[in-house]
């Protein structure tokens, strides 16, 4: 019968880490890192020292981590901590960050797209006031409206750019499209009233126009631009020598808004008028190229367009989710996540070999101690879950510290607002949204990975004879 209960393995594993250290250098040390870190915090948090903050954090910080660790433990135990210290850090910013792009992608692609749409093969969406009301009998539709989608040509004197003109409803279309709230000059009642422009001409049509796109017209509200449609629907051969009405539709539009969404393929390349305007670029009548609708909960948006496309009786509509119409953008973001965390996990596995060489060395160390428990009743298993706790300790410990220390970086990026080159990356600022999930799944990964590094030194442990062990004593 074992003379220790099995309670005091863990006490055991403790005292086999523990080395406390009576160095006054390594104190003083620990505290002139501490009063670094404050120093610097205070600095960037309260004071508004950005850049001191950013690029002294880490370092300040990971030097009081090892000054505190080794007051404890001995330089190989507080090796292996701050390698898992480092690699969840890692693995925790960069998870944040993605799932950052990935909700500020969402947000700004639902700021200026709807969450389902109905379209229709071919061009005679003459009928889409019937499609709306259908749509409106769905209990999650919260709003429907058509608009009318072309891509155009915009200019003003020598400046010219391609651009998306989408017509719009300027009173149906705010109620399913943010498009009032990220206007930084202008209010949706000009879209439809025409207005005369600086220069004092006859009143014009109205249209919006993102920011980027105004840069690169160089223009201001009020001003005169002109938007020409290729009509690429119709046979050039037919076009007049004169450039006649068969030719490519020639209209001129007053700036009345400017947006800003935040993605620059939009703030560059999208522009919004009236849906009568857009359509009297073609002489097609009264129709629309699709319908687009709000939802209660984004969420469901695919659950919802596949009941719409059911009660519109499939084709000749086709109905889309705002996740399908972006589906290479989002699979890409997924893909890049699932990447990265594979990548930076190694970095964790490499602390497991050090917990694993810290372990074996500690195995070798003891070597008289485990005789002596053994030779007390101890059993082997008793012993694997004594060394299986300490190196579980180290990586529990390391864990909390890199959760820590990455959620420090998270805010220092959030606080510090780095930016980005939205024609590279989309958008102009690194953003960072910390999920409690992937957070709790970066904390079973990394102590899974210290389970299994525990599991030969363990083993090596439990084997040991006390024979072995007090051969030589």
């Amino acid at each position: 019968m074992a003379i220790l209960p099995a309670s005091h393995e863990t006490f055991l594993a403790w005292r086999y880490l523990y080395r406390r250290r009576h160095s006054r250098a390594v104190l003083y040390l620990t505290l002139a890192a501490l009063v670094a870190v404050l120093a610097t915090q205070l600095a960037f948090f309260t004071f508004g020292q950005a850049q001191l903050g950013a690029f002294l954090t880490i370092p300040t910080v990971l030097l009081f981590i090892v000054c505190l660790l080794l007051n404890f433990f001995s330089v190989f135990t507080t090796v292996s901590i701050i390698g898992v210290i480092l690699g969840v850090a890692a693995l925790t910013v960069v998870l944040s960050v993605t799932s950052g792009f990935q909700q500020s992608f969402k947000n700004k692609v639902l700021g200026v797209n709807a969450h389902v749409l109905v379209l229709k093969y071919g061009q005679d969406f003459s009928e889409y006031r019937d499609v709306m009301k259908r749509c409106l009998e769905e209990p999650h539709v919260k709003a429907v409206a058509p608009f009318v989608f072309n891509e155009m040509m915009i200019a003003r004197g020598p400046a010219l750019s391609g651009v998306l003109i989408k017509g719009i409803d300027p009173t149906e279309s705010p109620k399913v499209l943010d498009i009032a709230d990220r206007l930084t000059s202008g209010k949706m009642a000009d879209l439809a009233l025409p207005l005369p422009p600086n220069d004092g001409d006859k009143p014009l049509p109205e249209i919006f126009i993102g920011k980027e796109l105004q840069k690169k017209l160089k223009t201001k509200i009020g001003d005169r631009v002109r938007v020409v449609s290729p009509k690429a629907d119709l046979d050039p051969a037919q076009f007049d020598s004169g450039g006649g009405a068969s030719g490519p539709s020639v209209r001129e539009f007053r700036v009345a808004g400017v947006f800003y969404s935040g993605f620059d393929e939009y703030d560059r390349r999208l522009a919004y008028v009236s849906l009568k305007d857009a359509q009297a670029f073609y002489n097609a009548g009264d129709v629309v190229t699709g319908v687009e609708m709000k939802i209660d909960d984004i969420d469901d948006a695919r659950e919802v367009a596949h009941s719409i496309a059911h009660n519109l009786g499939g084709t000749p509509y086709r109905v889309i989710d705002w996740e399908e119409l972006n589906h290479n953008l989002f699979t890409a973001l997924r893909m890049q996540k699932v990447a990265l965390v594979i990548f930076l996990t190694l970095i964790i596995l490499v602390a497991a070999f050090n917990i694993v060489a810290a372990m074996t060395m500690l195995v070798i160390d003891k070597t008289k101690e485990i005789a002596i428990l053994k030779s007390m009743g101890m059993r082997a298993t008793g012993v694997a879950r004594l060394f299986q706790v300490a190196g579980l300790t180290i990586g529990a410990l390391g864990t909390v510290a890199g959760l820590g220390l990455g959620l420090l970086l998270c805010a220092v990026v959030q606080r510090y607002g780095y930016h980005l080159d939205a024609k590279v990356y989309l958008i102009d600022e690194l953003p960072v949204q910390i999920n409690l999930g992937e957070l709790g799944l970066t904390a079973a990964i990394t102590l899974g990975i210290c389970f299994l590094a525990t599991i030969y030194p363990s083993l090596k442990a439990a084997f040991l004879r006390p024979v072995d062990g007090l051969r030589y004593e």
